[in-house]
């Protein structure tokens, strides 16, 4: 007594074919994937290059951050203790900490 190890198969089984689109890209022709706008070259590495006032400008900025919060905080800037003081350096330590994450 073999049993038939063949799967039944049936119509509603199948998956239907739909038509497809003048001009569409097929998995058989790749040529025509390009012209669908989905990829983008790489950028060379040689173009991808930080100028050389870009780490040092990030430097100045969060140290200057640092400094307008501390001497504020001791109260050593003139005009005494100042939500501008405050305000200023918090600036600076966020613009410099964007420009670092961009830094290559």
């Amino acid at each position: 007594m073999a049993r038939d190890t063949k799967p039944a198969t049936s119509e509603a089984g199948k998956k239907r074919q739909q038509p497809r689109a003048k001009g569409a890209p097929t998995r058989r022709n790749p040529a025509s994937s390009t012209n669908s706008g989905r990829y983008t070259k790489p950028t060379p590495r040689s173009l991808r290059r930080s100028g050389r006032w870009h780490g040092a400008t990030v430097l100045i900025l969060l140290v200057v951050g640092v400094l307008l919060v501390v001497l504020n905080y001791l109260t050593v800037l003139p005009g005494a203790v100042s939500t501008w003081y405050l305000v200023a350096g918090i600036v600076c330590l966020l613009v410099g900490f964007a420009m670092a994450t961009r830094y290559r």
